[in-house]
């Protein structure tokens, strides 16, 4: 799970998703911008199959964030 996380990280920043460590704050340490957040929480949304309430997406700073998340959400 965590990987597929990592993986639309990457695509939305165009870089490597190897490149990301679970903890790597998607802002701090990635360097994305309030438009990728965005762009990256709706391709996770489609992705998974999910819904994400927007008081959550503050939270999903980490992919190890989202990936509990999503796991979590599937229950």
């Amino acid at each position: 799970m965590i990987d597929q996380v990592k993986q639309l990280i990457a695509d939305e920043l165009h870089i490597d998703s190897a490149s990301i460590s679970d903890d790597a704050d998607i802002i701090e340490d990635l360097g994305a911008d309030s438009l990728s957040v965005v762009t990256i929480i709706m391709n996770a949304e489609d992705e998974f199959k999910i819904s994400i309430p927007d008081e959550v997406i503050a939270d999903l700073r980490t992919p190890r964030a989202m990936a509990e998340y999503v796991i979590s959400s599937r229950k």
